[in-house]
């Protein structure tokens, strides 16, 4: 969990922490521009923890050694069903394609490279890929058809694992870890931001969020539920304040009370509205002055079901804020996964988490090896896990 967050604290006792709203501190105003509205998706409940009684006979402890294996079959095999869209769309239509042919000439190739680009990865992405299979084709290092999908395999796995670089973030020396996150209108921002605090929680931080989107009158109120879930502290001003100016006093606040996280909310935007790109800028600047290196990840939600938009989204949003984080949403409501590969190519900008449905655990830690193995499981035994 959280992998790419390197430090490590010692379990903490969590504390109920009041939604709070507070009044503007008087800090230098900050020129504002209109935000535009952002629309995420419902939030839905968190699952209850359960809890074990105060003894376990022999039984019970046999049984809780084997939950972890057991837990991690379960999250894979819900990875799996997750994905199923996408692995009809590429996977198994490659398996058509590749059905009965005997050797790997430029109609099978062709017909490749228009199954790559409607799957979402992408006319660059499809042209390396094709490029390193013909050089191998060339060599004579293959011939076989139905290997060919295992060299597509793992040159897929190998753009995806370079991007995903060791994280480097780690705890400020003073002050809280600070989340900037970002995205166009309907990404699901608010709700991804709810899941991540709940991650944090989980591994013992301290959390607070940050109402930054303050001209939709729903994200104010549709971030304090999650407060309230989460039983962590949520900093607001009233509708129509500067964004720049809740952060501000939000941040104080934080370093004051020794959090370890905020999690910064900011309004949606289109990427192509450059007055509004402008804003970013400035919150990102305000935090900075604030907490000397804030923020510590520009985390950047993209709606998989977008398309290569995706991808000019996040060209534009990097060049105004240097993206480091990108937290891919829907995942299972798209037939074109193909994005992540092209993505992570592309942009070379590491994935963090992957939403694959509405549950507090369907926002899963990316992990590429896992994404890669769930994608390209065979069909036989996609049958046998969801018969099990």
């Amino acid at each position: 969990m959280l992998g790419w967050f390197k430090k490590k604290f010692a379990k903490k006792e969590e504390t109920s922490l009041p939604v709070q709203e507070t009044e503007p501190l008087d800090n230098a105003a900050i020129a504002d521009q209109p935000l535009a509205a952002e629309s995420d998706p419902a939030v839905p409940a968190p699952e209850k923890p359960s809890s074990s009684g105060p003894t376990q006979t022999v039984s019970e402890v046999k049984a809780e050694k084997a939950k972890p294996a057991a837990e991690s079959v379960s999250m894979f095999k819900r990875l799996s069903e997750r994905l199923s869209k996408t692995r009809d769309s590429l996977i198994y239509r490659m398996d058509t394609l590749f059905l009965g042919k005997k050797v790997i000439d430029a109609k099978l190739l062709d017909d490749l490279e228009e199954l790559l680009v409607t799957a979402d990865l992408g006319i660059t992405t499809t042209t390396e890929l094709l490029d390193h299979a013909r050089q191998r084709v060339k060599r004579d290092e293959l011939s076989d058809p139905a290997m060919l999908k295992e060299v597509l395999k793992e040159k897929i796995r190998s753009f995806i694992t370079e991007s995903t670089r060791p994280a480097e973030l780690v705890m400020p020396e003073t002050g809280p870890f600070v989340i900037m996150v970002i995205g166009v209108n309907g990404v699901g921002k608010t709700t991804t931001i709810g899941k991540i605090a709940h991650k944090f929680l989980a591994t013992g931080q301290s959390v607070m969020l940050v109402a930054a989107d303050t001209f939709r009158a729903a994200a104010v109120s549709q971030l304090q539920i999650w407060g309230e879930r989460n039983k962590v502290k949520v900093v607001a001003h009233k509708d129509g304040a500067d964004p720049s100016s809740v952060v501000f006093d939000a941040l104080a606040t934080a370093r004051a009370e020794n959090y370890d996280v905020v999690l910064v909310d900011t309004a949606g935007r289109l990427h192509t509205q450059t007055n509004l790109m402008e804003e970013l800028k400035k919150i990102k600047r305000v935090m900075d002055k604030q907490i000397p290196g804030a923020p510590h990840e520009v985390m950047l939600v993209i709606d998989a079901t977008t398309g290569q938009n995706g991808i000019s989204q996040a060209k534009l949003f990097n060049n105004a804020v240097e993206i480091t984080g990108i937290t891919l949403t829907k995942l299972d409501g798209t037939a074109k996964g193909g994005i992540v590969a092209n993505i992570c190519r592309d942009l070379k900008i590491p994935i963090r988490f992957i939403g694959i449905g509405e549950q507090l655990e369907d926002l899963r830690d990316f992990d590429p090896d896992e994404f890669i193995d769930a994608l390209f499981q065979k069909k036989s035994d996609d049958a046998t896990e969801l018969t099990a």
